[in-house]
């Protein structure tokens, strides 16, 4: 049996648990890993199913770009679009765009930015492991809420599911705001598969999709 899938891929989530998972690794080498890790659900035959894909859809807020932000180690504002974090985002999204059957869905980030230090940081200067003049830039990380990603993503599930353009969906994600999406889709006969990435979630979203799978694990690259 051969089943139409659409693969619908969570962008911060995904870069964010890639570098956890795989490490860090240059634009073009992530993008390429995507990929890869979008085909193995397709060869994946352990359902006994053959996967025909029909696109996959990538959710990311655009690289921030010619605006300033405050650094309270620099005690100076940094300019985003000169960082390596934008160079490498903008480079990552134009690999994402030259390649077949990707289909970018942009949000954008809300203009309350800032850098904030990692919690682990925060844990030591609050336990007297760390002094504030040990911090260090990498003990830093930029924030931004993300807007309009999650939308995108519900649009595109209904439309999928009221157009019946697929039986199955396949869902690279980490947490539970795609339950509403999921349901509607279920009850149009869909497949609903969530891919954690191998982050666990939690017991009351299995009744809400009909498959959780994982492809690659540490251990496995």
């Amino acid at each position: 049996m051969v089943v139409h899938t659409a693969i619908l891929v969570d962008g911060g989530f995904y870069r964010k648990r890639a570098r956890f998972l795989w490490g860090e690794k240059t634009a073009e080498q992530r993008a390429q890993e995507l990929w890869a890790y979008c085909q193995a659900h397709l060869r994946d035959k352990s359902s006994g199913e053959e996967r025909f894909l029909y696109r996959i859809f990538y959710y990311d807020c655009e690289p921030v770009g010619r605006k300033s932000v405050y650094h309270p180690l620099r005690k100076a504002n940094v300019d985003l679009d000169k960082s390596d974090t934008y160079v490498w985002a903008t480079e990552f999204m134009e690999q994402l765009k030259k390649r077949r059957k990707f289909a970018l869905r942009l949000g954008h980030l809300s203009d309350q930015m800032n850098y904030n230090l990692k919690p682990d940081v925060t844990r030591d200067l609050c336990s007297g492991k760390r002094t504030v003049e040990s911090l260090e830039e990498r003990d830093f990380i930029f924030s931004a809420q993300q807007k309009g990603v999650d939308m995108k993503i519900g649009v595109d599930i209904a439309s999928l599911a009221y157009k019946k353009q697929v039986q199955q969906i396949i869902l690279i994600a980490g947490d539970s705001d795609f339950v509403p999406a999921a349901k509607l889709a279920r009850r149009e006969g869909i497949d609903f598969i969530l891919d954690p990435m191998w982050n666990t979630i939690r017991s009351d979203l299995f009744e809400h999709i009909d498959g959780l799978k994982s492809q690659w694990h540490k251990k496995d690259r």
